[in-house]
Order: C-alpha cells, then sequence, then structure tokens
C-alpha cells in the first residue's frame, strides 16, 4: 500500500472511566429499588421463577442518595459535549432517565439494539457483572455504512470495518456515550449477578430555560 496519510472522520467515540469507590454504596442505596421491582415483577413470573426478566427500577432523579451521581454525572456528560467542539456554554444538562436494573436471576435478561431519542448523551455504571454475565454491544451509528457493510476479515478485531463493538464490563465502570449510539445487552446465561444504572442526559438551551422563567 502506497504511503498514504490517513485521517480519521465522523469518528464515535465512546468514553470509559472506573471509579470503584462508589460500587459497595450504590448497591445499597439501590437494594430497596430492585427489591421493589421484583416484587412488582413476581405476579407474571412463570412458576415463580424470574427467567427472561429485567428488573427495572423506578427513577432515582429525586432520591438525594444519589446526589453526588447526579452531580458527576452532569458535569462530565457537559465536559464531553464541551471535548467534542459542541459549544457547551450555551447548554444546561438536565437528566431525562435515570434508574437502577437487574437482569433475572434465573437468566436470560437482555435488552434489544436500541438508541435513547431526545437525549444527547447516555451512560452506564456497572455495580454487579462478571465474565459470565451480559454486557453492552455498540453498533456502527452511520446507515449508509451499514447499508454498503462489507464481510470483516476478522470480527474480533476492532478496526474501520467494525460493525459492531462488545465491550466487557466490571463492577465501578463508567461508560458515557452520544444518545443516538444504538446499543443492546446480550443475553444474560444468569451464572453472576448482573445490575447496572443507566442514565440519559438532554442538553437543554440556556436561552429557552432563562425565557420560560421570565414568563413565570
Amino acid at each position: 500500500m502506497l504511503d498514504f496519510i490517513k485521517e480519521n472522520y465522523f469518528i464515535t467515540p465512546i468514553y470509559f472511566l472506573e471509579k470503584k469507590e462508589w460500587v459497595d454504596e450504590l448497591n445499597k442505596y439501590s437494594d430497596k429499588y430492585i427489591k421493589a421491582a421484583v416484587d412488582e415483577n413476581k405476579k407474571y413470573f412463570n412458576n415463580n421463577k424470574d427467567f427472561g426478566f429485567t428488573h427495572h427500577s423506578k427513577p432515582l432523579s429525586n432520591d438525594n442518595d444519589f446526589n453526588d451521581f447526579k452531580k458527576f454525572i452532569c458535569i462530565n456528560a457537559l465536559n464531553i459535549l464541551d471535548e467534542q467542539g459542541y459549544d457547551s456554554s450555551l447548554y444546561s444538562l438536565v437528566i431525562s432517565d435515570l434508574w437502577v436494573q437487574e437482569f433475572s436471576k434465573e437468566g436470560g435478561g437482555n435488552h434489544n439494539s436500541h438508541i435513547h431519542s431526545n437525549s444527547h448523551i447516555s451512560g452506564f455504571y456497572f455495580l454487579k457483572c462478571s465474565d459470565k454475565t451480559s454486557c453492552p454491544v455498540f453498533h456502527e451509528p452511520r446507515l449508509n455504512k451499514k447499508m454498503i457493510q462489507l464481510k470483516e476479515k476478522d470480527e474480533k478485531n476492532v478496526s474501520n470495518a467494525s460493525e459492531k463493538i462488545t465491550i466487557k464490563p466490571k463492577p465501578g465502570l463508567f461508560i458515557f456515550f452520544n444518545s443516538y449510539l444504538e446499543h443492546e445487552f446480550v443475553v444474560d446465561h444468569g451464572i453472576d449477578p448482573f445490575r447496572f444504572i443507566h442514565f440519559n442526559l438532554q442538553a437543554i438551551p440556556k436561552q429557552l430555560i432563562n425565557n420560560n422563567i421570565k414568563r413565570i
């Protein structure tokens, strides 16, 4: 191959950060929400088994136990948008979704491929997981590339040809990404517990917020 100069444009970043010191505390705060979710789902269990369920909590946004967590994700999500080249001075970030979920102890828990509409930054914080649990898979977001996707030489090797990326999480790992990025969680086999916090943030123009305050 000739000595071409290669520049990567229209890249799709995913951000990783380990913060293990929050795992025990946030697991403790999350326990009551998971218990409530399991209790709510029990009426749908088959033979008292929760196979295939995802125990999804109610919103955590108003729980003061998660205040440090909420502040952390807001600050870092805004910094990410700024680092990507967006004018962060024009926006305030609000948490549009915040919940904890745990996959079935009997196995079968999963999420189909999806995006989070009307959000700008999304992410996960993993509380319980192992190399035997489910994991997130991110998909190529460029529709035009999907339409002409060629066969990859090695799907295990991350390259410009990759159609999807599998991330193996561990407790204490944060993942931040742009909300347009399609993702899924593969089927969990119920070997080890799998629990994580999921969050979505929306950038609201400060001008819009200020105008609304004046009208009130």
